[in-house]
């Protein structure tokens, strides 16, 4: 279930011959139930109401009982009510509080208090403001830009935690930072990757619940548990409210490291075609399109991605699907860097539509019309349930 900050219209050309991408009658169409959760048997689509943008800008609202669905105000007095919660904390860093808002919102808690300063040669100042002792202790926070200061703040609060006799300490990390160092490419590199892994590991984390890792054998690198948190279902929620025909769409990975996340999105809607684009990176940041295998001509192209850091690769990949005969084209990531100079090539004209998610917080000089962010508290709130009672967390995708 995913939360729309802005419902650009999207035509369709769909005919009466054509069969629609999400009609009932697929069976592929129901991947929306994995994220409802099995024990509550509750609805299986519902969306939040949110107001409209602000200035034609798209924003993470702070959800509050005025603006939670009937689903989500039941789901927020269920979780409140009915449960031992004394021994479940949250806290959230300064990297995305608006996203640790919305997620103790879903999980009917407020959020711990600990006072975050920086001293006036930038060292980082952690004290928990209420005790944590035998505690389950989320903490959540991206490493996103500036990812060394993020990253170092988790590491402090995870410190301030096994100080404080915390039982367990989870390290829920929406946006894994240094996820692309995981292997050596050229002789003489780091693998970034590792090194973060083993310093989270020993600061003290117990367990680590990251979303939409780069490569899975980054999972590898801990020696604690990691969770990995897939949000496909959110932006295939949103496509879902487009009513695409499944006869226009393809699905293309605009790398061939992609190919493997871009066919099980395809799976996902209805077992649309996939298309690839072949280029060759030059250097860092930089790409060059060099061909494009499948067809997409006259076709709805859906690019998949983890992120999106310059656009580089995703912007020429975009121009090569018009110069193919595509007739319209979307960019879909979870994970929105937007690095100079992004947002000038993603504002281009050369999508239709940018969706993405709000695990890293969007800045509002960032924004531009084609942009729509989907927020992802209530698929991390069910998974830190799960974890803490025990359940199964991949059934949550199945």
């Amino acid at each position: 279930m995913a939360s729309s900050l802005t419902s650009p219209s999207l035509s369709s050309s769909s005919t009466s011959s054509s069969t629609s991408l999400f009609s009932s009658s697929s069976p592929s169409s129901l991947y929306h139930k994995s994220f409802v959760p099995k024990r509550t048997r509750l609805p299986t689509h519902v969306k939040c109401e949110i107001s409209e943008p602000v200035n034609g800008k798209p924003s993470v609202p702070i959800i509050n009982d005025g603006t939670l669905s009937k689903f989500l105000q039941a789901r927020r007095l269920q979780n409140a009510v009915g449960r031992n919660n004394n021994r479940l904390k949250i806290f959230t860093g300064t990297a995305n509080p608006s996203l640790s808002q919305e997620i103790a919102w879903y999980m009917g808690f407020e959020l711990g208090k600990v006072n975050i300063k920086r001293f006036a040669d930038g060292e980082i100042y952690v004290q928990l403001q209420e005790s944590v002792r035998g505690c389950d202790v989320y903490l959540i926070q991206s490493t996103c830009p500036p990812a060394n200061e993020n990253l170092m703040e988790l590491l402090v609060m995870i410190d301030a935690c096994r100080r404080a006799s915390a039982k367990t300490i989870t390290a829920v990390i929406p946006y894994f930072g240094y996820a692309r160092a995981d292997r050596k490419t050229q002789g003489r590199e780091s693998i970034g990757a590792k090194l973060v892994a083993n310093l989270i590991t020993e600061a003290g984390a117990d367990r680590v619940l990251a979303c939409d890792l780069h490569s899975g054998q980054s999972m590898g690198y801990f020696d604690i548990p990691v969770d990995h948190v897939y949000c496909q279902p959110v932006v295939l929620d949103y496509l879902a409210s487009k009513k695409i025909s499944s006869d226009d769409l393809v699905v293309v990975s605009p790398d061939v490291g992609g190919v493997a996340r871009a066919r099980a999105f395809a799976k996902k809607l209805s077992d649309a075609p996939l298309a690839i684009v072949d280029k060759r990176r030059q250097g860092h940041n930089i790409a060059e399109v060099m061909n494009l295998i499948g067809d997409v001509k006259g076709k709805v192209a859906v690019m998949v991605d983890d992120m999106i850091d310059t656009a580089g690769t995703i912007a020429k990949g975009a121009a090569l699907l018009h110069q193919e005969g595509a007739r319209e084209v979307y960019a879909c990531c979870t994970h929105a860097v937007f690095s100079p100079p992004a947002i000038e090539r993603l504002s281009s004209g050369l999508f239709q539509e940018v969706i993405v998610t709000n695990t890293i917080p969007a800045m509002e000089k960032n924004y531009f019309p084609q942009l729509t962010v989907l927020s992802v508290a209530n698929l991390l709130g069910e998974t830190i349930w799960r974890v803490h009672d025990d359940c199964s967390v991949s059934s949550i995708f199945q």
